[in-house]
């Protein structure tokens, strides 16, 4: 019954046309499609790898600047190609369990502008360190993969909710804090960098920084909006709006703490849907909070 349950879960979704089934789609769907590149080469009577090479080539990401100024396009493709079975199944799972997250707490829009703009940054990142430091003039690479933009969205979620439990597969009956799951990830991508394939371990912390980055200055931005409202003086006089009485400190507090919980809820919404999704009433409150 579970098994069933979790099958329809997973066929709804898909079907979902959220901006995260799309791409988890698109991926297994590149990946599946590589898998034909040696019937190709054998029906063409070309050498093994010649189609894989050829498609690389085109779509990912090259450490020579010079090839990335030709195929510009790579910056977003190399996003969409995985190399074998394990590489893509984990960068889906991931990418799933982290999608689901961000789209609740942040919204799907949010989520679409941390999974692009870290994959993004994260291929500039490796670009520019393959070609500031030495280790670009002896060794060229390219990089395929999701993994920057699914850890850009995962260090957003753990800086927006750092201390949310969650259960990850295969440890069902312990919980993690999130935040402690990012860090784990980013140290050992960190502590990889000089052993295998750094340049995407490299593109995982230019994802990283982004996803914090992006949250951080999310939050500034409400924090400013608040900060712009006029407060009242702790001078001014305390009136009890149901009549002309003074009220007192303990009606006044009250009171003060029944609209700093408003506001609070108000500010939750603007986090999780964006100020747009406010109703008027909720607009009126907002803007004469003092």
């Amino acid at each position: 019954m579970k098994k069933q349950q979790s099958n329809n879960q997973l066929t709804s979704f898909l079907k979902s046309g959220s901006l995260l089934s799309i791409i988890i789609i698109a991926c297994i769907a590149v990946w599946v499609l590589t898998l034909f590149f040696p019937l190709v080469d054998y029906l063409y009577a070309l050498p093994t790898g010649t189609a894989r090479n050829g498609w690389t080539e085109w779509l990912a990401m090259s450490s020579d600047a010079s090839a990335t100024l030709r195929h510009p396009w790579t910056i977003i493709t190399y996003m969409f190609l995985h190399n074998g079975l394990w590489h893509i199944l984990f960068n889906m799972f991931m990418l799933y369990f982290g999608g689901i997250l961000c789209c609740r707490y942040l919204n799907e829009r949010r989520f679409g502008w941390i999974y692009f703009l870290s994959g993004i940054v994260g291929g500039l990142l490796y670009l520019m360190i393959y070609n500031l430091f030495p280790i670009g003039q002896t060794h060229q690479s390219s990089i395929v993969g999701s993994s920057a933009a699914v850890l850009g969205v995962f260090v957003a979620v753990a800086a927006y909710i750092p201390n949310q439990e969650v259960n990850i597969w295969p440890f069902r009956s312990f919980s993690f804090k999130i935040k402690y799951i990012v860090i784990a990830l980013v140290v050992i991508d960190l502590l990889s960098i000089p052993t295998s394939n750094a340049g995407s371990h490299i593109a995982n912390i230019g994802g990283a920084l982004t996803g914090w980055i992006y949250v951080m200055t999310m939050r500034k931005d409400i924090s400013g909006f608040l900060k712009s409202k006029p407060f009242q003086n702790k001078g001014d006089k305390k009136k009890n709006p149901s009549s002309e009485r003074p009220m007192s400190d303990e009606e006044y507090n009250r009171r003060k703490t029944d609209e700093q919980k408003r506001i609070d809820a108000i500010l939750d919404k603007i986090s999780r849907s964006g100020y747009e999704s406010l109703t008027k009433k909720e607009k009126e409150t907002l803007f004469n909070y003092k």
